[in-house]
């Protein structure tokens, strides 16, 4: 379309009065940068009307990037957003927080702060909530500073660990955290914090370690990491894109068991995250029964770890069953984002056998390299650990790992048919400054990952030998999963 032609460009608003409404999915494209005409954006935002609920959430991460394409305030897009955020809470509390997010932005403090101030003007009450909220992560933010500072002055983990509890212990601080709605998930709200389980981790910016009693009395507490000093809207769009994965795979029966946990950027370098209970990292799994040095070379820890987990024969098979399935998921969804920094501590399992990634600071192939060399060899983590695991300790070519290598093939196949809305997703997210998806060619890595110019037959084919090539090199991630640990022993 020649959009400098105004009798074409006339021709076109005409037609998109009468024009059969797309898809929400198909529409979602026309928002992005490359469609500025507003007629056409108006046509986009009433193809999303058909969207539920449900799927609006799912999506509304480039929604609310698609505001800053909109030439005027008052527009359609605006208008959509904040109806359906005043109809639902729950789209109202993530739409205020993605907008948050971005008030840093000189360019965009204006306009979302008017948006932001209309929501809360239309929503009085879930305005008080959401100033509580904003007063919580304050405290915990200057809170984090005081560790950090710490930590610069070397003083003893025992002294800094004393030190915030005591802190948390103030009337003035619990009383913030009382009855608060959690900003990761409306749903769950906190009756009070927990000091005594508070704790900050070891990783460079001390991420503080949270636990807030649940105020469902039948339920268990609930777990957070307070992060300060990372960006984790990467770690947000990756898991938005599991979640749709995941989706797409359920569409076509599948069940990969996925967990893709809660991630909230909520200011410049600082956000939340959900921590995700009775689950341990595969490099503290490994080292139960091993030494560091030669941990990522046994191959029967995790599966020892499952069956001391699961004692009867129907909960050792459904947890080698969720392992699986889990496992088929993570390889295909790692291999298509493109995830990379797959070390044995960015891995976890749950006793029940569920298998998930954790940490995203790496994508679309951005593999790390030490003098030149690529760390990671191989397209994603299938190790002779997850082999033994999901063969019950039998020959890898057995019918279980058949099964397992048709399920991979099945996943990839469904997420290829819906590739054009993977890379428009990606697309929508380039004006976010992102370090690692800031250009249009930083999408050519999905586009090769899903030969997408490929027929059918030959993607199939394509798969099936980075298949091979994962299982018959998975000795190099053993090597690199034996380098971290070392590298972390001696930290």
């Amino acid at each position: 379309m020649l959009w400098f032609l105004c009798a074409r460009t006339l021709q076109m608003q005409a037609l998109l009065q009468i024009w059969k409404l797309l898809k929400p999915e198909q529409a979602l494209e026309l928002l992005d940068y490359s469609y500025p005409d507003n007629y056409v954006r108006s046509f986009a935002v009433r193809c999303l009307r058909q969207m539920s609920d449900e799927e609006l959430s799912l999506y509304l991460l480039q929604l609310v990037q698609a505001l800053k394409h909109e030439s005027f305030l008052d527009c359609d897009l605006v208008k959509f957003l904040l109806e359906r955020a005043l109809k639902n809470r729950h789209i109202g509390h993530q739409m205020f927080w993605l907008l948050r997010c971005e008030m840093q932005v000189a360019a965009l403090s204006v306009k979302f702060g008017l948006i932001l101030e209309a929501y809360c003007h239309g929503a009085p009450d879930h305005r008080e909530a959401l100033l509580k909220q904003a007063e919580a992560l304050f405290k915990l933010r200057a809170l984090g500073n005081q560790i950090h500072e710490s930590s610069k002055k070397k003083d003893s983990r025992e002294k800094m660990v004393a030190t915030m509890r005591e802190h948390m212990s103030k009337e003035a601080f619990r009383a913030t955290f009382r009855n608060l709605c959690s900003p990761l998930d409306p749903c769950h709200v906190f009756s009070q914090i927990k000091p005594e389980l508070c704790r900050f981790m070891d990783s460079k910016m001390k991420p503080l370690w949270l636990v807030f009693e649940n105020s469902d009395a039948v339920a268990e507490d609930i777990a957070i990491i307070f992060k300060h000093g990372d960006d984790l809207r990467q770690d947000m769009l990756t898991l938005q894109m599991i979640r749709i994965m995941d989706k797409l795979w359920k569409d076509e029966g599948y069940d990969f068991r996925m967990i893709p946990y809660q991630c909230l950027s909520t200011d410049q370098n600082v956000g939340l995250i959900e921590v995700v209970r009775n689950a341990s990292t595969i490099a503290n799994i490994q080292k139960l029964h091993n030494s560091s040095a030669t941990s990522a070379f046994k191959k029967g820890s995790l599966f020892a770890w499952i069956k001391e987990h699961n004692k009867t024969q129907e909960s050792l098979r459904r947890a080698v069953e969720n392992f699986t399935l889990s496992c088929a998921g993570y390889c295909v969804a790692t291999y298509v984002l493109g995830v990379a920094d797959r070390h044995s501590d960015n891995i976890m399992i749950k006793a029940n056998g569920e298998l998930f990634h954790i940490d995203y600071g790496h994508i679309l192939g951005k593999f790390k390299e030490k003098f030149g060399i690529k760390r990671e060899r191989v397209p994603f983590v299938l190790t002779h650990d997850f082999v033994h695991v999901i063969t019950h300790g039998h020959r890898r070519k057995a019918t279980a790992f058949n099964r397992f290598q048709e399920y991979c093939e099945r996943a990839f196949l469904i997420l290829r048919r819906q590739g054009s809305l993977m890379i428009s997703l990606f697309a929508m997210m380039l004006t976010t400054g992102m370090p690692e998806l800031t250009s249009e060619k930083d999408l050519d890595y999905l586009r090769d990952a899903l030969v997408l110019d490929y027929s059918e037959a030959d993607a199939l084919a394509h798969f099936r030998a980075k298949f091979e090539e994962a299982l018959n090199n998975s000795w190099t991630t053993s090597i690199n999963w034996f380098a971290h640990n070392i590298s972390k022993d001696n930290k």
